[in-house]
């Protein structure tokens, strides 16, 4: 319970980090290009908890999953874990997305690549501290 604690805590840290690099370093720009499709930057900041309390409630089901379903708590299958969600979340997030919504496809491109890498540096962080 506690390696899971900190797990959650260690991923919970690194999307975050991960988060501002790839929304307002990679596509901030594109974001900029779109500006129809988002709320006023002002709102976005108000309602920035919800974001946190998103990716903190993901890292704990991450971890949950991996913890309490994986009989094997070994670094390959940590990360194979990490790509696998990854793949699955990002799926959802950029080309479901893409289906219903007029973003351009380097957001859909974007927000997939960037679940899977966020996934796998997951299941790394899993491999190190959640073990058998």
């Amino acid at each position: 319970m506690k390696r899971s604690l900190i797990a959650a805590a260690a991923i919970f840290i690194l999307w975050t980090i991960l988060h501002f690099i790839l929304h307002n370093q990679i596509l901030m720009s594109t974001y900029e290009a779109t500006p129809s499709l988002w709320r006023p930057m002002e709102e976005m900041m108000d309602k920035m908890w919800i974001m946190h309390l998103t990716v903190l409630v993901s890292a704990l089901v991450f971890v949950y999953i991996y913890s309490r379903f994986f009989a094997e708590k070994q670094m390959s299958s940590a990360v194979k874990y990490g790509i696998v969600y990854g793949i699955s979340v990002g799926m959802g997030m950029g080309y479901g997305t893409y289906t219903v919504m007029p973003i351009p496809y380097i957001l859909a491109a974007g927000w997939f690549w960037g679940a899977v890498v966020q996934t796998t540096l997951a299941g790394v962080l899993l491999g190190i501290i959640v073990k058998d």
